[in-house]
């Protein structure tokens, strides 16, 4: 019976099993040779001292950060929780960077659409102090202190604001799949160096643009120039899958001016040119069709077909083709770079302090502008995974729930955000929210119910799964645990006193790779509860005094399409005779994943 690791997604491991792949003769025992890695290279290689890069105090430190495994879990929190059993969308209260180590395994190439607006380092927002040695003890002390602002006179600006983006961003890039990409919203102020870590992160080859959002209408008369514009540094995970997904993405189309003088069939429609923009120049063919000589964007034989299946149509002079209504609305319109109409921040202030009654978050970004991403990216990808891991307001949860609303899809959100104390003199802590994700949650509950009573959609999904970030649930999985080595002896004893069967089940689910969002059965068996996890997939049973009657039971609910995984708490077995035979059991049944914890 193989015993569970306690960690989340080993990196480094990953990344040398991905480069076996590549390049096998250049690993040995798991170890690389780099001496054959240059002769496989050949020539690209950089051999000089002196070359292009970006690098800061720290920056090594930061790497090695985002390779680190995380050993803490994610525990549920049902009172806080909406629609607990039906909901497919997440909030998550912690540290994002322990967060995101421990969605690796989970959620690795699963989002197809990120958006972040993390803090814009103007010397008035807080920035993450991460602790490499110990970050989930780390978290715990900071979020009981009020936190502290990165002022200016830090003679490590700049310095700490990259250490705390890089090995977010690089964890962040590993959850996309290959079609996905991410925004990230920022200002003048961390502009450049943002771009810069994109560049290494994601690979210069996989910048989109940066867009250009008018976020505020009115003029600062105290600057040379007024700054009314964020940028939004929008990265593909692989440029070349979403180039040539293009014609999928963009905005709606425009619709009006569509008529049907003629009755045909097909359905209204426009008439729109044929010829050939850019002429030779473009490759477009030269020839004459019903008397029209030109360039045409079709080769003779396609405007025949098409002239024959009554689309080519002629106007004076001109031949035209029929652009019917059914396929505009399939269609994208291109969008720029300029979005001077996605919304102000303060018109956003404004409709969130209508929905929850009071000005209790400063500066949420509109959710026009979020819909605008996801319309662009989700388009053809109605039921794919969002994620905002600096999630604040929760925005973004916001916009996806508007949108599934307005065209019928079933978009999921994954909010992820630190527990931030509120300022004792603020409105926010006045109205009785002691931290920011208190805001985001009940923004959630909130804009959920509004949306449903808008539009009388009752099957939307408005709920979430909170869960909050902790040590593990296993002593021996927890390096700060005391009374370790005690504990190394005492099996008995190796689940947490405060800690519950559903704790330990979804950190189950977390180390061995499966979402949060699961279906789980429960069923009692003699008082015992045995978990049905994804209709059979794994089967676990987390209780004391384990005989072979539950062994039994468990068969019963396995999946017939596949094998299962079976998990038992090391300790549960009545005796090791017990523990044996059920190996025997369940080898007899075809099973030998078998794991304890």
């Amino acid at each position: 019976m193989e015993k569970l690791d306690g960690k989340s997604l080993d990196l480094v491991k990953t990344n040398i099993e991905a480069l076996k792949q590549l390049f096998p003769e250049v690993v040995t025992e798991g170890k690389i040779d780099f001496e054959k890695l240059k002769l496989v290279l050949g020539e690209e290689i950089e051999k000089r001292n002196e070359r292009y890069e970006f690098t800061w105090h720290g920056k090594t430190q930061a790497m090695k950060l985002a390779q680190t495994p995380s050993t803490g879990t994610l525990r549920p929190d049902k009172a806080s929780s909406k629609n607990w059993d039906t909901t497919e969308n997440l909030y998550i209260e912690g540290d994002n960077l322990e967060v995101l180590k421990l969605l690796q395994k989970s959620y690795f190439g699963k989002i197809k659409m990120i958006y972040i607006d993390p803090p814009y380092n103007t010397g008035k927002d807080f920035v993450y102090k991460d602790d490499f040695r110990d970050n989930i003890k780390n978290y715990k002390e900071m979020t009981e202190q009020t936190t502290k602002a990165n002022t200016e006179t830090n003679g490590r600006f700049h310095t700490d604001w990259l250490n705390m983006m890089y090995p977010r961003l690089k964890l962040a890039r590993n959850l996309l799949r290959e079609d996905g990409v991410i925004f990230i919203s920022i200002d003048d102020n961390e502009v450049a160096n943002l771009r810069k870590i994109c560049d290494e992160i994601f690979g210069e080859d996989n910048f989109i643009t940066n867009i250009c959002h008018k976020a505020r209408g009115s003029i600062s008369n105290d600057k040379i120039i007024s700054p009314n514009h964020n940028h939004i540094l929008l990265y593909a995970k692989n440029y070349s899958v979403i180039f040539n997904l293009r014609k999928t993405i963009g905005l709606d189309p425009d619709l009006e001016g569509f008529t049907n003088e003629d009755n045909d069939p097909r359905g209204p429609y426009k008439l729109v040119p044929v010829d050939g923009p850019g002429g030779e120049r473009k490759g477009n063919p030269y020839y004459e069709f019903l008397g029209v000589k030109g360039y045409f964007r079709y080769s003779k034989e396609t405007m025949e077909q098409k002239y024959k299946e009554g689309i080519i149509v002629k106007r004076g002079n001109s031949l035209l083709r029929k652009y019917f209504l059914s396929e505009a609305k399939q269609s994208r319109k291109t969008d720029s770079s300029w979005w001077d109409d996605a919304g102000y921040t303060s018109t956003a202030t404004s409709k969130l302090k209508q929905l929850l009654g009071n000005s209790i978050f400063d500066s949420p970004k509109p959710v026009d502008l979020i819909i605008r991403m996801l319309k662009q990216f989700t388009f053809k990808e109605k039921d794919s995974i969002i994620l905002d891991f600096f999630s604040g307001s929760a925005t973004t949860a916001h916009a996806v729930m508007q949108l599934n609303a307005e065209d019928g899809g079933n978009r999921k959100f994954i909010m992820v955000q630190l527990p931030e104390k509120t300022d004792e003199k603020s409105e926010a802590y006045k109205a009785g929210y002691k931290n920011i994700c208190e805001i985001g949650k009940e923004r959630i509950r909130r804009a959920g119910d509004k949306i449903v009573e808008e539009t009388g959609k009752t099957d939307l999904d408005i709920g979430f799964k909170v869960f909050k970030l902790d040590s593990s649930n296993v002593k021996t999985w927890d390096p700060d645990f005391e009374n370790l080595e005690q504990t190394l002896f005492d099996l008995q004893d190796n689940i947490k006193e405060d800690r519950t069967k559903e704790d330990l089940l979804y950190e189950i689910l977390l180390k061995i790779g499966l979402p949060l969002t699961t279906p789980i059965e429960e069923i009692d068996y003699k008082g015992k509860t045995i978990y049905n996890v994804g209709f059979g997939s794994v089967l676990l049973c987390l209780e004391n005094e384990i005989d072979l009657d539950i062994v039994n039971e468990m068969m019963k609910h396995k999946s017939e399409h596949m094998t299962p995984k079976v998990i038992f708490k090391e300790s549960g077995f009545i005796n090791d005779s017990v523990k044996t035979n059920a190996i025997q059991t369940l080898k007899k049944n075809g099973i030998t994943d078998v794991r304890s914890v």
